[in-house]
């Protein structure tokens, strides 16, 4: 069963072909179904090979498949190849699984689009490049896949490419992952430079490591996380993830939930035999986590487009994420981030179904009132908010505890200031999940009434000669039409992730023997993680103290937000605009940002670099050309050149004898 690992990869990428060449003419929904069909063959690849690899014993559930040599270069060999362990098929069967109802919700959301097939060529490209970043069993072969899921979000965010915006979102995504990516490439040229390869189950073995410096390890981890950093939206590289919601739902549920911003989690926790050897890697990286947690959930508090306050709620579960990987709570990180994946993707999809009912209206403050009409997705909605919530015993309760747990462990003092800032993450997050409950599915039916020229005024505010990014698109609130549901091929996915949603947390409670993730990602990562000592009581006291910020939270924003105004004044405009973050990395690339390329363009680059190899030219052109008039052709300037050498060589011989 191990030995078809790579046939998990190849199906998406055997649909992406026939996509390309028969796409087209299988037009919509025969292309969907086809792109569907290969993600769920994908998904049941998965299950037997896990099936497989579960027979084994926990000691030997390591299998690296070669399929062929892919660099060979004298002493040095890079190969396909695929590692299957706990962590890589836990990755594969909620990749694949998700994927699969993405899928099958984007035959009924896309429906009629001119460019119907070409999005399913995108989303079957996108499962294999993010299959092959998981299951890679070298780093080249992981940024293989790293770069080929950055290339299909940069085509699927600016999908609609005729709207501007939906055009720069992309591009800004494509750009500032770049940032992220040189880390990546310094990192592996660090790890060859010192291990002289770049296989996992070689870097990562006891015997290789025991001969690694501290300081090595740290820069190595370091730079690994720079290219984490970018993909998974962490400060300061999360600007780009908010204005990906310019491309379609589902691309926005695929990037959010199951693919690509996990892939840098995934990939500190597959280097964590190296960041056990770099405490300060890991302290950087918990802090990072910490403040990119609080400030995203901060700047959902005061969103209204429905989509941009799942995608901070994105950047703030990240955050919790990689407080988990930088406290050693890798198996946390990990249980996170697959019931994030269920209720992320339950969100986003649900959102997507709003949108849909809604005639594409995106603004929540023109909402209200859905639940009557949209029955089903509501209260999947409502599921996947109280998984976020962490309300007891939705998915979300048991992994976010998880992470506080690990969290106040770590560390002493530091440990506590993690703990308390992810604490208060925790109430907003479920003041700003219930802020957008409220508006979407309780209160009055704004939808109904005509727009008032107040309604978006701070939506339309500009900073400086900037205006606001923020449109409303569609025509359902001005033409009084009424929402509605969504077809089935869209409601069947909601019904799923909702169930998962609910009850996904099964797999890893915290009682013996219902740990189950735990036991099976233990060998995994084992010689990283630092003995817990959490007591029961502990988590106890700790999880009814989460569930109480919760329920604050909840409590706050739902007499609030449920009333009939709308409350635009308890919305800050720096939280509005976020910070000002984009702002001033606007202002910094417009000013010193081009004055330094220009720079770099025109003197470094021009003068200095060309210069130099331009001069060392013209030294050598202009010193043959001097030396060729010696070439004149007459044999007595030959001769007198002989014995004048031959005068010289005596003289020199009789001057040291003397």
């Amino acid at each position: 069963m191990l030995h078809a690992t790579w046939v998990i990869p190849l199906l998406p990428l055997v649909g992406f072909g026939l996509l390309v060449l028969f796409g087209r003419r299988l037009g919509d929904p025969l292309a969907g179904w086809l792109a569907t069909t290969m993600a769920a063959a994908s998904f049941v690849m998965s299950l037997i090979v896990f099936s497989g690899l579960l027979g084994r014993s926990a000691d030997h559930r390591v299998f690296t498949q070669t399929v062929w040599d892919w660099i060979p270069v004298g002493g040095f060999k890079v190969g396909v190849s695929f590692l299957v362990d706990p962590l890589s098929m836990t990755m594969c069967l909620f990749v694949t699984g998700v994927s699969t109802l993405i899928h099958l919700y984007s035959i009924g959301y896309m429906r009629g689009d001119r460019q119907f097939s070409k999005f399913f060529v995108y989303l079957n490209l996108f499962l294999f490049s993010m299959l092959v970043l998981v299951l890679g069993g070298n780093f080249l072969l992981t940024f293989l896949g790293w770069e080929g899921v950055g290339t299909c979000s940069y085509l699927l965010i600016s999908f609609w490419f005729e709207r501007a915006t939906a055009a720069s979102a992309g591009k800004k995504a494509f750009v500032t992952n770049r940032v992220g990516d040189w880390g990546f490439m310094i990192g592996i040229f660090l790890v060859f430079a010192h291990f002289g390869t770049t296989d996992y189950t070689r870097v990562l073995a006891a015997p290789a490591l025991a001969h690694l410096s501290q300081s090595t390890a740290t820069w190595i981890c370091l730079a690994l996380f720079l290219g984490a950093v970018g993909k998974s939206a962490q400060i300061p590289l999360f600007v780009w993830l908010p204005d990906a919601m310019e491309g379609p739902t589902p691309v926005s549920a695929l990037i959010h939930a199951a693919t690509m911003v996990t892939a840098g989690v995934y990939l500190l926790c597959r280097i964590s035999p190296l960041l056990h050897l770099a405490p300060d890697a890991s302290l950087v990286i918990a802090c990072i986590g910490a403040a990119t947690a609080l400030i995203a959930a901060t700047i959902a508090c005061a969103q209204d487009d429905i989509k941009k306050v799942l995608a901070y709620s994105t950047v703030s579960q990240l955050g919790y994420m990689f407080v988990a990987v930088g406290s050693t709570a890798y198996i946390a990180g990990v249980f996170h981030m697959v019931t994030h994946a269920f209720f992320k993707a339950l969100l986003f999809l649900g959102a997507g179904a709003v949108i849909h009912g809604m005639h594409d209206e995106q603004d929540m403050k023109r909402m209200g009132g859905l639940r009557r009409w949209m029955p089903v997705t509501s209260t999947t909605f409502l599921v996947g908010w109280l998984s976020i919530c962490a309300i007891i015993p939705f998915a979300g309760f048991w992994s976010k505890d998880d992470i506080l747990a690990g969290a106040w462990e770590y560390h002493g003092w530091v440990g506590n200031v993690l703990y308390v800032v992810l604490l208060v993450t925790a109430g907003l997050t479920a003041y700003y999940m219930t802020r957008q409950v409220a508006l979407v599915f309780f209160g009055r039916e704004r939808w109904r009434e005509p727009e008032p020229a107040v309604a978006h005024a701070a939506s339309n505010e500009t900073v400086g000669d900037e205006e606001s990014t923020h449109q409303p698109v569609g025509h359902g609130a001005g033409e009084h039409a009424e929402p509605h549901e969504a077809p089935w091929v869209m409601l069947l996915p909601l019904c799923a992730l909702a169930v998962l949603a609910f009850a996904g947390g099964i797999f890893n409670l915290p009682y013996q023997p219902f740990n189950l993730l735990d036991k099976w990602l233990r060998p995994v990562v084992e010689a990283a993680s630092n003995p817990r000592q959490f007591s029961t009581t502990a988590k106890i006291v700790s999880a009814v103290i989460a569930s109480a910020v919760a329920l604050a939270g909840i409590a706050l924003a739902l007499p609030i937000w449920e009333r009939s105004a709308v409350h635009n004044e308890l919305e800050p405009t720096v939280l509005r605009r976020a910070w000002y973050i984009d702002w001033l990395y606007a202002r910094f690339v417009d000013g010193p940002g081009t004055a330094l390329a220009s720079f770099s363009a025109w003197v470094l680059d021009k003068r200095v670099i060309d210069g130099s190899v331009n001069g060392v030219a013209t030294l050598v052109r202009g010193s043959g050309a001097q030396l060729r008039k010696l070439q004149t052709g007459y044999v007595r300037n030959y001769a007198l050149g002989i014995a004048a050498g031959t005068v010289a060589i005596l003289g020199y011989i009789v001057f040291r004898a003397s």
